[in-house]
């Protein structure tokens, strides 16, 4: 891996976060660390979809799935085990293994883009829709009763190998922010590496990536699942901010909403969906303080602005018109420095001349 320009800028953002992480709890008060929480969540589940669609090409309807069976399986387990420690590993394994078996059908049944995004938003329906018919006594897993549309109250997280020491707030914001660094780290590592570099290539041609011998639908099935992962590290990180899941984690807002993160932040980029959920989180939180514009008409109108005027998204342009400007005075400099060596040239000719 080279130390290039992107690099840098990476390895400034990872410290960019790490400087936030200690100084945020020391300078906001504790309602805005708690709203904190919640928007490096969704930041969390944005970069999950940022990662597969944009560097695999696969634009997956489906990210909130993962996202809500993170959190109920963390919340089950976290129940029936009486701790957080293995019910994270737990939420984490049981998302990656429903994204591995959808993803096994889809890309070894040579299924259409079209028809996967159709599929993954189905099955995020269907999660919505049986989770709602969960209220009777009768549904529960072990200990933990599903609690239908009401949701469950998720245990918080605890000291590892502790359960006596419970993480207040302001703990569980450092583990929010460590965990969206990390994942930053992850994927950042990731698409640099010969899996993400062939993921790439799959994205631009998947004929020829093909027709070069990889195995395109091992290394879409393998980039799928570990956006699930990550994705359910978002929906732990989610119910434990707001200190309880239920079934509105797989509805059809939140599914619009995280692919209008990753569309106004920036394909292609990792810390473009990041920027786009935390700015659009406050923004429609802003929005919700009033009742004169309405959020969805908000949102919609800002999908529209986007894909009319700024398809690439905000990093992108951003980092497009960062290059030309720096172009443009580059070669203003050259200009410079060429008419300088022309006019001493030309002074030197003179006095060459004038002495002869």
């Amino acid at each position: 891996m080279t130390w290039n320009r992107e690099n840098k800028w990476r390895a400034g953002l990872v410290v960019l976060g790490v400087i936030f992480l200690f100084a945020a709890p020391n300078v906001f008060q504790l309602f805005t660390i708690i709203n904190m929480t919640t928007a490096i969540a969704f930041a969390i589940l944005a970069l999950s979809l940022g990662l597969i669609w944009g560097y695999g090409g696969i634009l997956c309807f489906g990210q909130t799935a993962f996202f809500g069976l993170g959190a109920y399986a963390y919340t089950v387990a976290a129940i029936n085990f009486g701790g957080s420690t293995w019910a994270i590993l737990v939420a984490i394994l049981v998302a990656m293994l429903v994204a591995a078996v959808l993803g096994y059908f889809v890309f070894y049944g040579r299924v259409s883009d079209v028809y996967l995004a159709v599929i993954t938003l189905t099955a995020t329906l269907i999660l919505y829709s049986l989770m709602r018919r969960t209220s009777g006594p009768e549904y529960k897993i072990g200990k933990s009763l599903l609690g239908g549309f009401n949701g469950i109250t998720s245990p918080p997280l605890n000291m590892p190998w502790d359960t006596s020491q419970v993480l207040f707030p302001e703990h569980v914001f450092y583990v929010a922010m460590a965990a969206l660094i990390l994942a930053y780290i992850l994927c950042s590592w990731l698409v640099q590496t010969q899996f993400g570099r062939v993921s790439v290539a799959i994205r631009e041609n998947e004929l020829r990536a093909e027709l070069l011998g990889y195995d395109i639908r091992f290394y879409k099935m393998a980039l799928f699942t570990v956006g699930g992962g990550i994705a359910a590290v978002a929906g732990v990180v989610f119910c434990n901010g707001v200190g309880r899941v239920t079934p509105d984690v797989f509805n059809l807002y939140n599914t619009a909403l995280t692919i209008i993160w990753v569309i106004v932040g920036g394909r292609g980029t990792l810390i473009g969906p990041v920027l786009g959920a935390i700015l659009l989180f406050y923004l429609t939180s802003s929005l919700g303080t009033q009742a004169v514009l309405n959020n969805n008409l908000v949102l919609g109108a800002i999908l529209i602005l986007f894909v009319l005027l700024v398809p690439k998204g905000i990093v992108p342009s951003f980092t497009e018109w960062w290059d030309n400007r720096r172009a443009l005075r580059t070669s203003r400099r050259k200009e410079v420095r060429m008419r300088r060596r022309r006019s001493r040239l030309a002074e030197a000719n003179g006095e060459a001349g004038d002495e002869r």
